[in-house]
């Protein structure tokens, strides 16, 4: 006789990147952070703050977690495991005939110490989601209702908004979307991000004495790089 499967499929421990790594990303941009990995990392462009402001920036741990369509059963076991610090990454498969997560889980999620939810679907109860008070990234707003029967899992990898995310990656977003940097390779983005900001730093510098075009391509077009045509 064939067992019935398991709603939830749960890993509920992963390894921690540590307090200093994740601080390391503290009013970091997104373009910053993208420059830091090759120019790569960041989720589908229509995945979006739900506030286009300030207060839409945010660091943190993932926490992963793949709903089926219709169906919130794993966002709600994400939660469960959830620590102050992390950051809920909810797939659901770009499904958005219902909403995977409404006004009531978004203050549970405040009140545990959830620093942002992140979706590849849509959330519902607009006026209660801008009362929670975290920053809040899907792909829109509808009123239809999830159930919770799953199946689904926590803890585990998933593909959100193109990109693969583990528990422990560290989430970085602000008005222009969401990146990804996977733990494996914390260390080396870090020391990337610490040039680039020097980099971006110097240039922004020129750029307000007045710089029309960047050195690099003066060099480029006074090269034998380039052919000139009268």
């Amino acid at each position: 006789m064939i067992k019935d499967s398991p709603i939830l499929t749960v890993r509920r421990k992963f390894r921690r990147p540590t307090d200093a790594q994740v601080q390391s990303f503290n009013e970091a941009s997104t373009g910053f952070v993208v420059d830091s990995q090759d120019g790569n990392g960041a989720l589908d462009y229509r995945i979006k703050p739900l506030i286009d402001d300030i207060s839409s920036a945010f660091f943190g741990v993932a926490v992963t977690c793949q709903t089926g369509p219709s169906d919130n059963l794993a966002a709600h076991g994400a939660l469960a495991l959830a620590e102050p610090g992390d950051v809920l990454v909810v797939a659901t498969g770009e499904y958005t005939g219902a909403a995977v997560i409404g006004d009531n889980m978004a203050h549970m999620a405040k009140n545990k110490g959830v620093l942002a939810i992140v979706t590849d679907g849509v959330l519902r109860d607009l006026p209660g989601l801008l009362g929670a008070g975290i920053p809040m990234y899907c792909r829109g707003i509808s009123p239809n209702s999830p159930a919770r029967n799953g199946p689904g899992t926590v803890g585990l990898p998933i593909t959100l908004g193109g990109i693969s995310v583990s528990s422990g990656d560290i989430v970085v977003g602000d008005r222009d979307g969401i990146v990804i940097v996977p733990q494996q390779n914390l260390n080396r983005v870090i020391d990337e991000l610490k040039e680039v900001r020097q980099i971006e730093s110097a240039m922004e510098a020129k750029v307000k004495c007045g710089l029309t075009v960047s050195d690099g391509i003066m060099e480029l077009l006074n090269s034998d790089k380039v052919r000139n045509v009268d």
